[in-house]
Parts: structure tokens; C-alpha cells; sequence
């Protein structure tokens, strides 16, 4: 059970924790509002990128995030997997954003930070290039206009789609197979090896990194305790329109999330699902801002104990869920009974599995852009190395 309490968009300075010397001071004396800009594709946006903007958003006080067109998208990288409409939305919904600005330029520049009244920009500790090679930062890095954050390991848009590709289960525990491990050499191996941004390796879930992602508020009087369970898989716009609508069903809404441990998951959906392990999809679901608290491993019977447990006033699901289980039981009949199940229609039917059909669709031409990525990042870190031995050699021809 994690508790993650109320996020909503905030103003300039508002959830801001004011110094000890800022209490004592005139409002003219104290400190300005620091403006952090980020921006990036975000496309299959998942855990590794919330971490990002958690942590540019820990830099200062008010995080504004630019997101790519797909047309800026394909032209440097290849199709994204989202629409930019969907891409939009899904940035919006991490609860450290405080503003996204739509259509914004593939590189950073000084003018566009100046725009947006922005101190500096934040970016990963890899690297980001155009079509033709270049660092998309270089301008605001040679300004001293840019901070880096650590990039979350264990995480890629290459490992997942990795996953999708080949029909493992292997990713459930994290227990390597030479089958997975071959096809992600093949899917993300430029022509002269891996780059360290864009391979795949291991995550591993520590406590730090829960406590990192939740707030731990609880219920206040005159909350309504909302719960919804699932597998919350690959959390995308389908999830976040439907946590959404729920959202808006109560003026003060805490909503619970019930995740279900993979054996269970892959027990009612089969094939290799879930693509996300628990814990994944635990800080998946903890970055989205309608959501209060996650119930790690919830049963797939919504049980009277549990409902008691957590004081829960309604129960939700989707329209588009199937509600019967395999042995023909209904697990919602106690909540049902109760008077408090409701159906909840978000208007959006996406689900996992067509996600996972967008990939295999196209997946000559994401095999093709995540190998053309890799090559530019290893021609990139020829060209550093390159430089530093240049540098090197200088240093010792001074020196004699």
C-alpha cells in the first residue's frame, strides 16, 4: 500500500515549501520562483521519464514541459508510437508538471527558455541529436543555462517495445533469458555496439524510489474514498482518461489503486502480459496525479474486508472490462451488493493490447529507428572520445 495524496496542477509558487527565512521576511524579500523548462518526445511514456520531471521539478518551484510534434518527431527519430494529441495528455497527467507547452522546438534554445521566462533546462545524463548528428542542447549548455538530472536505469522505450516484439514472460521477474536478451542486442545494437543511453538493462526496485515517487497523504474528512483495480499496464492515455473520469465524480476525490501481481494478471489476460512487472507499474501508476494511494498486489475480488479496510464510499470500472473471471464468478458481486459499483465510460477504448498491435504493426519501422538512434549515439561518443585525446595529447605538448 503506497499513499500518494492529491495532485493537482498547480499556479507559480503554489506546493512550494517556503524557508524558514522567507516566513520571517516581506514578500518583496523573498525568493523569486524558479521556472525549469524540460522538453522531450514522451512518447510510451512510463516511469523513467516521470522520474525526470521529478527531479527537474525538485531543481525549482515551477516545471514547465515542451513536447514534440510528430512531425519533429519522425523527421529526427522515426514515427512515434503516441499521436502528439495523446502525447500531450499524458505529460499533462504527471503530477510534478505544472505547464506543457504543445509544438515546442525539437531544439533548445536560449530564445525559447527566454520565452518562458525559464531559469534553465534539465535534461538526462544522455544525449539527445538531430537528424544530422548534433547535440539538441548545445547552445543552452554552452550558456551554463542547463542542469542534469540521473536517467533511471532499468527503463527504455527500446526495452519495452523489446518486450512487446517477442511473446517473453522473462521480463516478469527480471530473470534474463538468452532468447529476450538476443532480441534486444538485435533491436537496439547500432553497427558498432551499444550505446549506454539507449541499451537495456536490469531495474531494480528499491523503497527510496517508492517513497521518491509518493507524497503519503491520507484521507481527509469529507473525501470520497474511491477504489479501482487492474493491471494498469504500459500506463497510457486509455488509463488516464478513465482515472480522469473518475476523478471528476467527486469534488474532493481520493482515489485508490488496486495492482495486481503479474502471476495474477497473466492469469486473466494470458500471452506475455503483463508487459510492465509490479513494481514498474507501481511507479507508473504513482506519477499520475489523480491517483491517492496504490495497493501493491490488491486480490482480483473486490472483498468486503478490503472495502471496510479503506472506508471505500464507491467502487469504479471500466466500461470496456470484462467483469466475469474465467471460473465464472463475478469479482465485483460485494461492492455491486453493496449499491456502490459504478460503470465508469471515459470515451477512450485504447487498451494494452492495442498498443502492443500499433508496435507489431509497424515494427520494421521501430526496429529501424531505434537502430538509427544508436548509430548516432556512437558516432557521437567516437567523436567525444576523439576530442578528450586531442585534449590530452595538447596538455602533454604544453607541458614539454
Amino acid at each position: 500500500m503506497i499513499k500518494n495524496g492529491h495532485h493537482q496542477a498547480s499556479k507559480p509558487g503554489e506546493g512550494t515549501e517556503a524557508k524558514p527565512f522567507a516566513i520571517a521576511c516581506s514578500p518583496e524579500k523573498r525568493r523569486r520562483i524558479i521556472r525549469v523548462w524540460c522538453d522531450g518526445c514522451y512518447d510510451m511514456v512510463h516511469y523513467g521519464h516521470s522520474n525526470q520531471l521529478r527531479q527537474a521539478k525538485a531543481m525549482g518551484d515551477y516545471l514547465i514541459v515542451g513536447v514534440h510534434t510528430d512531425e519533429e518527431i519522425s523527421k529526427h527519430k522515426g514515427p512515434p508510437v503516441f499521436t502528439q494529441a495523446e502525447r500531450y495528455k499524458m505529460v499533462r497527467a504527471i503530477k510534478w508538471v505544472d505547464e506543457i507547452v504543445e509544438g515546442a522546438p525539437y531544439v533548445t534554445t536560449l530564445d525559447t527558455l527566454d520565452k518562458y521566462n525559464c531559469d534553465f533546462c534539465v535534461h538526462g545524463d544522455d544525449i539527445t541529436l538531430t537528424v544530422d548528428g548534433k547535440d539538441t542542447y548545445e547552445e543552452v549548455k554552452t550558456s551554463g543555462r542547463y542542469r542534469e538530472c540521473k536517467r533511471t536505469q532499468g527503463v527504455s522505450t527500446t526495452d519495452l517495445v523489446g518486450r512487446m516484439l517477442l511473446m517473453t514472460k522473462a521480463h516478469h521477474s527480471n530473470i534474463g533469458s538468452s532468447d529476450y536478451q538476443q532480441h534486444t542486442d538485435n533491436f537496439g545494437r547500432g553497427p558498432k555496439g551499444h550505446s549506454p543511453w539507449t541499451g537495456v538493462s536490469q531495474f531494480l526496485q528499491t523503497s527510496q524510489k517508492i517513497i521518491q515517487f509518493a507524497s503519503g497523504k491520507e484521507p481527509q474528512p469529507g473525501d470520497t474514498i474511491i477504489y479501482v483495480a487492474g493491471a494498469f499496464d504500459l500506463f497510457h492515455i486509455g488509463h488516464v482518461d478513465f482515472l480522469e473520469a473518475v476523478h471528476k465524480l467527486s469534488d474532493k476525490p481520493y482515489i485508490i489503486v488496486g495492482l495486481h501481481f503479474d502471476q495474477e494478471v497473466n492469469r486473466y489476460k494470458g500471452k506475455n502480459y503483463p508487459i510492465m512487472n509490479v513494481h514498474e507499474r507501481t511507479l507508473s501508476v504513482l506519477a499520475c496525479r489523480y491517483v491517492s494511494e496504490v495497493v501493491i498486489g490488491a486480490p482480483y475480488a473486490v472483498s468486503k474486508d478490503l472495502l471496510d479496510h479503506f472506508k471505500v464510499d464507491l467502487v469504479c470500472h471500466g466500461k470496456t472490462e470484462v467483469f466475469l473471471d474465467r471460473d465464472g464468478s463475478d469479482p465485483y458481486a460485494v461492492p455491486r451488493t453493496r449499491g456502490i459499483l459504478r460503470i465508469v465510460d471515459s470515451r477512450n477504448n485504447l487498451t494494452t493490447d492495442d498498443i502492443v498491435q500499433r508496435i507489431i504493426k509497424n515494427r520494421l519501422l521501430f526496429e529501424a529507428r531505434n537502430q538509427k538512434k544508436e548509430a548516432k549515439e556512437m558516432a557521437m561518443i567516437q567523436a567525444m572520445k576523439q576530442r578528450e585525446e586531442d585534449k590530452a595529447k595538447e596538455r602533454a605538448q604544453a607541458v614539454l
